[in-house]
C-alpha cells in the first residue's frame, strides 16, 4: 500500500475496498497479430487466435483429446532405457536437466505413445512435448517409436506421429544419431505390412527429427504456420551464400514445393483424419462424436472425400500425361539438336585431320628437298 493509500479515511476505504490482483496467466499474447487472448476463449479454439488464425503450440494431452473419439485412448508404457549412457556433463549435468524436464512437463519423456480409435478406426499415436527438453530425440523417444510400430503392427492399425522436435538429443551423442535409421526401418515394417503412416508435422520439426522418421510417411499433414527444415535459416545462407526467402520454412511454402500433400487447420484435423485412413485401408467409418463434442458426419464425409480425391486423380492424371507430352516433345527435339552437333562436331574433326596431315606432309616432303640440297 502507498503512502496515498495511508490517507485515504477507513470509511471511505472500506466503501471503495481493496483492489483484488488479477491472475497473470488469464491473458496471451498471440506471437501471430500481437492481440491479447483470454485463456478461456483460447481453450474453445484449440489455442488458435481467434483473431488472426495462428496456431499456438498445444500440449500433447489436449491435442490427444481433440483426435479421439470422444477423447478416450490408452497410454501405452514407455521403454526403459539408460538415462545417461555417456554421463554427460555441460553447464550442467545431464541427469538434472532430465529431472528438471520432467518437473515441468510432469511427462516421463519427450513423446506419448497411446492407441485408440478415430471414426471407430484403430490408430496408434506417438506425440511429441516441446516442452520437454524442445522434444530432442534421444535413446527413450527412438526406441518408443519402434515400439509404437511394433504396436501398430500387432493392432494392424495406422500409424501416427505428431513430431514436435529441435532434433537430435546432443547429450546423448552417437547413441541419439543412430535413432533416425532405427526409426526410418521401424516405419518400413509399418508400410510393408501395407498399414498408413500418416505424420502430422507441428511448429517446429526441424533437425533429426526432420531428417528421418517426419519426413517418410505415406501422407504429410501440417499445421497452418508451422515452421518446418533442418538447420536453422542463418546456417543455411551462411552455407549456400544466398538469401532466402521470409517464409522458405513455413507449411504453406512447403506446400507450394511439394514437401507437403496438405495444410490443415486444428479443427478440421481429426476429420481429415479418419477420411484418409478410411480411404487407404478401405474401411467404413463408424459416426462418433467429433471434436467439439457434435456428432461426425465421417461417412458422408468419407465418401464426399473419395469423390474429391478421385476428382483430383483424375485432373492430375491429366496435367500430368499434358507434362508428360510436352516434356518427351523437348527432349527428343534436344536429342535431335545434340546429334546435329555431334554430326557437325565429327564432320569439322575430319576435315581438321586430314588439314593437319596435308600440312604435316608437305612439311615432310620441304624438310626432304632441303636435306637433299644441302648434300
Amino acid at each position: 500500500m502507498n503512502w496515498l493509500a495511508n490517507l485515504i479515511p477507513p470509511r471511505i476505504r472500506s466503501f471503495v475496498g481493496e483492489q483484488k490482483e488479477v491472475p497473470d496467466n488469464l491473458w496471451q499474447k498471440c506471437p501471430g497479430c500481437e492481440a491479447m487472448l483470454f485463456h478461456r476463449d483460447l481453450a474453445v479454439s484449440h489455442n488458435v487466435c481467434y483473431h488472426c488464425g495462428h496456431h499456438l503450440r498445444l500440449s500433447v494431452k489436449e491435442r490427444l483429446e481433440i483426435m479421439f473419439d470422444d477423447g478416450k485412448y490408452e497410454e501405452m508404457p514407455l521403454p526403459q532405457v539408460a538415462h545417461d549412457p555417456l554421463k554427460f556433463k555441460d553447464r550442467k549435468r545431464y541427469v538434472d536437466r532430465i529431472k528438471d524436464a520432467q518437473s515441468k512437463s510432469g511427462l516421463k519423456e519427450a513423446i506419448t505413445v497411446v492407441c485408440g480409435t478415430m471414426g471407430g478406426l484403430p490408430v496408434v499415436v506417438a506425440a511429441f512435448n516441446f516442452n520437454y527438453m524442445g522434444g530432442s530425440m534421444g535413446a527413450a523417444v527412438g526406441e518408443a517409436i519402434v515400439r509404437a510400430a511394433e504396436l501398430a503392427l500387432q493392432k494392424r492399425a495406422a500409424f501416427i506421429t505428431i513430431p514436435a522436435s529441435g532434433g537430435a538429443r546432443m547429450q546423448e551423442g552417437m547413441l541419439s544419431l543412430i535413432q533416425m535409421p532405427r526409426t526410418v526401418a521401424a516405419i518400413e515394417l509399418v508400410k510393408e505390412a501395407m498399414l498408413p503412416y500418416i505424420v502430422i508435422l507441428t511448429d517446429p520439426t526441424t533437425g533429426g527429427v526432420s531428417a528421418s522418421f517426419a519426413m517418410v510417411g505415406d501422407i504429410h499433414i501440417a499445421e497452418p504456420g508451422a515452421m518446418i527444415g533442418f538447420a536453422g535459416r542463418r546456417v543455411i545462407e551462411e552455407t549456400v551464400r544466398e538469401v532466402l526467402p521470409e517464409d522458405f520454412q513455413t507449411a504453406e511454402y512447403l506446400l507450394e514445393h511439394g514437401m507437403v500433400d496438405m495444410v490443415v487447420p486444428r479443427k478440421d484435423i481429426k476429420e481429415t483424419l479418419v477420411n484418409i485412413i478410411g480411404i487407404l485401408t478401405k474401411q467404413k467409418v463408424a459416426g462418433g462424436s467429433g471434436p467439439n463434442g457434435g456428432k461426425h458426419k465421417s461417412g458422408e464425409n468419407q465418401a464426399r472425400g473419395g469423390k474429391a480425391t478421385g476428382k483430383a486423380m483424375k485432373k492430375a492424371g491429366k496435367r500430368g500425361k499434358r507434362v508428360v507430352s510436352k516434356k518427351t516433345t523437348e527432349v527428343k527435339a534436344n536429342i535431335s539438336k545434340a546429334s546435329s552437333q555431334a554430326r557437325t562436331a565429327q564432320s569439322n574433326a575430319k576435315v581438321a585431320v586430314k588439314k593437319e596431315a596435308n600440312e604435316t606432309k608437305k612439311a615432310a616432303v620441304k624438310d626432304t628437298k632441303k636435306t637433299a640440297s644441302a648434300g
